[in-house]
């Protein structure tokens, strides 16, 4: 039986509202956005109250995973793991024992959707928070849940945990990362979701162009606002993970594979070293997802064999460039 004849109308993939009428691609908006924090009507910062669910496969859900891991909230909220494969169905908990996830006890993604909101048309994505509690979508709004682990949540952070959104610093990391978001985030779904080749090309022009600028940035200083970690790093660098195994191909941004780029790929390499980047990156998965799932036409599910994984582990020349990392993550 389809999702949604049993649930509803929440979607399971890519729709045609999510294209433009001169062919380019127009992500969703989030649907759960309510913020949390002590005021009202905000979502309370509670230890084992919620469930981040999330895929190896996507960016926007690993970026809360590396964030969690940096600031030490892994035991403070509970995580369930999808699939990389979105199925008809949507995400599926495939990986867990008996197909189904142990704490919600569904088997699909959308499940909880539609029983949180049986209005809601749009897809059911990842990340997504559940209040176990009250077994509703509570947040899925990938644009800001890192910053609510990085401020809400301070109260239960680790001891010595960084500080990946100083507050003297806030103004500027979230115009940057509004720019990383639209140009090289989304900038390559754009580019691989085109259905003209005239907004194909536009976008490919703006990632290009900004992956140049972000190099240039990135030969001045180790990081992308000096020698300290901050969210931006977090949410740049999860496309840089998945360029050369996914984007390159998938989505045709072919001018340069980030190996090609001398400090984009040396500050990627920088980055994968620090035991949360590491955790969170699940190369297989990206790979079966982009060459598997609905993002590419590979009829015959052929799984490329490259590109070689292991040049991941080879030296950096960021310790050179800018001597040692000055905090240990």
């Amino acid at each position: 039986m389809a999702i949604e004849e049993k649930f509803g109308k929440v979607s399971t993939s890519e729709d045609t509202h999510e294209v433009s009428q001169t062919g380019a691609f127009v992500r969703q908006d989030n649907y759960f956005v309510t913020p949390f924090g002590d005021g009202e009507g905000e979502l309370p910062v509670e230890a084992g109250r919620y469930r981040l669910i999330w895929t190896p496969l996507c960016p926007w859900a690993t970026r809360q995973i590396i964030a969690l891991k940096l600031l030490g909230l892994e035991d403070a909220v509970s995580v369930g793991t999808v699939g990389p494969v979105r199925t008809e169905n949507g995400w599926e908990f495939s990986l867990d024992e008996g197909g189904v996830d142990p704490v919600l006890k569904i088997r699909f993604l959308p499940e909880i959707y539609a029983e949180t909101a049986p209005e809601y048309e749009g897809r059911a994505t990842v990340p997504v928070v559940v209040d176990v509690k009250t077994r509703k979508v509570v947040n899925n709004d990938y644009h800001h849940l890192t910053n609510y682990w990085e401020t809400a949540w301070k109260p239960l952070h680790k001891e010595g945990a960084p500080d990946l959104y100083p507050e003297e610093l806030r103004e500027d990391i979230d115009e940057l990362n509004a720019v990383i978001f639209h140009e090289v985030n989304n900038g390559v779904y754009k580019s691989g979701f085109a259905q003209s080749q005239e907004e194909y090309e536009k976008a490919y022009d703006v990632l290009f162009q900004r992956l140049d600028w972000l190099e240039e940035r990135l030969s001045k200083s180790r990081y992308l606002f000096g020698d300290q970690i901050t969210d931006s790093d977090i949410r740049l660098y999860v496309t840089l993970a998945r360029f050369d195994v996914g984007y390159y191909f998938c989505f045709k941004t072919n001018r340069n594979r980030l190996t090609d780029f001398e400090n984009l790929w040396n500050y990627a390499k920088d980055l994968y070293t620090i035991p949360a980047f590491r955790e969170a990156t699940d190369f297989d998965s990206i790979k079966k997802g982009y060459h598997l799932g609905n993002h590419a036409h590979n009829p015959y599910n052929i799984l490329p064999l490259g590109p070689d994984l292991s040049i991941w582990d080879e030296p950096h020349n960021r310790d050179e460039k800018f001597g040692k990392r000055k905090f240990e993550y």
